[in-house]
């Protein structure tokens, strides 16, 4: 009979711990910097060389809540929103573990804050089933601040349109379409150089219309070049 899977020996942060698996035992490995980094490694074995995302699920959902460790709280609101690793799909869940992750720094906090965005604008998670703008563009606020290209656009499309309780501000549409759109956002550049084009919330610039309308054409063409074709055999 197979070992049953467990994590066991899980010390102190800089210290060793073994593995037990049912196919046998990854022991002694030691991790430089800590604990929570660590157990972020295994789920990196576990999804990789594994395929076990049943038990990277139960790691991230340990590293999570216990360790607090940003990167896993991420992934795990990942895990959450597919039903991936035998979790239940759960959208709030998804959402706690997203802002942890915004709200504690790591190498994925930036995206967290643009899903804590997407969530509260879609308006599911939220208790009375609506859209709450004013936190959507809060995250998304944080998210682009940290130059995430999708977080600026939402932010202009929300600015662009309105909502009740929500004034369009074509300024403010104008002013997140070119910081999208000079970080590679070929929507945000079209939009912008129709604002510039139609005197939309701008000084109306021909010249500078037509600026971004180039850009735009040029990242269509590298987003067209970057698709990879589907091969068969």
């Amino acid at each position: 009979m197979g070992k049953k899977k467990r994590l066991s020996g899980v010390r102190n942060s800089g210290e060793q711990f073994k593995i037990e698996w049912s196919g046998g035992i990854i022991e002694n490995m030691a991790f430089e910097r800590s604990l929570e980094e660590g157990c972020y490694r295994l789920v990196d074995y576990l999804e990789g060389i594994k395929k076990n995302f049943d038990e990277a699920a139960k790691v991230l959902k340990f590293n999570c809540e216990e360790n607090k460790h940003s990167d896993s709280c991420y992934k795990l609101g990942a895990y959450y929103v597919t039903g991936k690793g035998g979790l239940t799909q759960d959208l709030k869940a998804a959402f706690s573990c997203f802002l942890m992750a915004c709200e504690k720094p790591g190498k994925k906090s930036v995206e967290a804050c643009h899903n804590v965005g997407l969530l509260a604008h879609d308006g599911q998670v939220n208790d009375d089933g609506q859209p709450d703008l004013g936190k959507a563009r809060d995250y998304y606020t944080r998210a682009c601040d940290g130059n995430y290209a999708s977080s600026c656009f939402n932010l202009s499309a929300m600015f662009l349109q309105g909502a009740p309780g929500f004034p369009k501000d074509m300024g403010l549409a104008c002013k997140y379409s070119m910081k999208a759109c000079d970080l590679g956002h070929v929507w945000a550049c079209a939009n912008a150089s129709r604002m510039y084009k139609l005197g939309d919330g701008v000084n109306k610039d021909e010249a500078k219309a037509e600026v971004l309308k180039n850009r735009a054409m040029q990242l269509h063409k590298e987003q067209q070049k970057n698709v990879q074709p589907l091969t068969f055999g």
